[in-house]
């Protein structure tokens, strides 16, 4: 076993900790932006609420959809620790540019942050996956203590960015979340030596030369971000351009490996589908549960109103509640040889989607037909119940990419299970668009998001059910990882 393997006290590479923090100002980041972008457009720029949906998922799509990019520059060029610290200094310069009042100014700012999270993202799930030998039943857990990370950042970001955002202006909110950005590299650089070399330059790639080549790549393709996100008439297209060309790539690469390696990658294929219909559904919590949260919520208590960006945090408190849970219950399956396999957990992880959707709808209708309102506890039970779907597939997900990926493949897989989650940001952003468009520049009423949380509660169960059925023939195509 390895230096960076062996287990301190607490079970766990010390390494591990170091990235937990630097995730979590990351996250701090970009979750007290994500809670006031959708309330913001729709505020400054005229662009109504299903203007601001669709504004909201191209951005998130983008985030994650350059992700593949990110994992290429890694592995080819920078390594994933000097990718982590350039993509979070883009990311801190973009928030601060969002300060700036005017729209040009705006998509600026939101296509640096775009180009940064695609370096920073999937590089720094990778290196808590290299911190790990190949086989240690550690790994599983490990990733879902980082998740506690990402999520601990996630709860803070709109109780703080979102008070000083609604309460002090949106530029103040967005400047407070770029301090979050800055703190979060400033915790990687000082703790560098934590990795042991995990994540470094790759051979012959030292020194500034690769680091100017990429600045200059990725200012470039912030240009094509920008030009993008003033053009979303285009977004679908791309979307299914970059999905498509991932997919063909990987099967393609699979078709070239050994019969192990060739089914594994065909398994994280279908992998992939799953995690977009997830966070096609799941990321409503961004947009169009972001303003039935305004409009549609009662968030009076005892004479006074709760910022509506605070149940943006709901979920993530839920993740910290609940992830020692799973990561217990996980290890326990284990140590039985009763562990679900990977699919069936990504099947399982589904089914809460629906039930989630149900619980808002029937509070929607316990409420009565001529209510405008509805009491915060339904759409606090929704976010309760996606998370346990969250906590089945997401830290699975991640863990299960850095295992079935060939070495050589590491960064290129991280970027595919990123770009399925943009594929899905994006659908996120039509589906909540639909719901604006119902209710009109007014805002959506209640039966507006019947008309589209119906649909998706059935979708949902039926999606759910499929993959359970599926993963006996998944399972097979994974060869004894899970």
């Amino acid at each position: 076993m390895t230096s960076a393997s062996a287990a301190p006290a607490q079970g766990h590479p010390s390494g591990l900790y170091m990235l937990f923090f630097a995730e979590l100002w990351e996250r701090f980041c970009f979750y007290g932006m994500r809670a006031l972008l959708a309330f913001y457009v729709a505020a400054t720029f005229a662009k109504g609420e299903s203007g601001a949906a669709l504004t909201y998922g191209a951005y998130t799509s983008l985030v994650y959809a350059t992700g593949i990019f990110g994992g290429w520059a890694a592995d080819r060029m920078l390594g994933a620790q000097r990718a982590v610290i350039v993509g979070g200094v883009m990311m801190a310069i973009g928030e601060f540019l969002l300060m700036v009042p005017t729209e040009s100014a705006f998509l600026g700012g939101l296509a640096l942050m775009v180009v940064g999270c695609g370096l920073f993202k999937p590089n720094i799930s990778n290196i808590v996956g290299k911190l790990y030998a190949q086989g240690d039943p550690r790994r599983d857990q490990g990733f879902v203590i980082f998740y506690m990370g990402i999520n601990l950042g996630a709860f803070v970001a709109p109780l703080v960015c979102g008070y000083v955002g609604e309460v002090y202006g949106w530029r103040w909110g967005f400047m407070t979340a770029g301090i979050g950005m800055l703190l979060g590299i400033g915790t990687f650089v000082m703790r560098l030596g934590l990795l042991e070399g995990k994540g470094a330059a790759p051979a012959g790639k030292e020194g500034m030369g690769p680091v100017i080549q990429v600045l200059a790549m990725w200012t470039g393709l912030a240009a094509a971000i920008y030009y993008l996100l003033s053009k979303q008439e285009w977004m679908f297209w791309v979307m299914v351009a970059l999905m498509g060309a991932v997919v063909v790539a990987l099967v393609g690469i699979a078709m070239t490996r050994d019969r192990v390696e060739r089914d594994r990658m065909l398994g994280l294929t279908v992998l992939l589908f799953a995690n977009m219909f997830f966070w096609a559904l799941f990321e409503q919590a961004g947009s169009s549960l972001n303003f039935f949260a305004l409009n549609c919520t009662d968030r009076n208590f005892f004479g006074w109103e709760m910022p509506a960006s605070w149940f943006q945090s709901v979920n993530a408190v839920c993740i910290i509640a609940l992830a020692p849970v799973f990561v217990a219950m996980w290890a326990k399956f284990e140590r039985s040889k009763r562990s679900p396999s990977i699919p069936v957990k990504f099947g399982i992880g589904i089914l809460p989607l629906g039930l989630g959707f149900a619980v808002l709808v029937l509070g929607i209708g316990l409420a009565g037909e001529s209510a405008t309102k509805v009491s915060a506890l339904w759409l606090v039970m929704l976010y309760v119940v996606h998370t346990v779907g969250e906590l089945c597939i997401s830290p699975v997900g991640l863990s299960a990419m850095t295992k079935l990926a060939p070495p050589s493949m590491s960064g290129l897989v991280m970027g595919a299970w990123f770009m399925s989650i943009a594929v899905g940001n994006y659908s996120a952003g039509l589906l909540a668009q639909a719901v604006g468009s119902a209710g009109g520049e007014s805002g959506a009423a209640l039966k507006d998001y019947v008309s589209v949380y119906s649909p998706a509660m059935w979708a949902s169960f039926g999606v759910g059910a499929f993959f359970l059925l599926l993963a006996p023939v998944v399972n097979r195509m994974l060869h004894g990882v899970r």
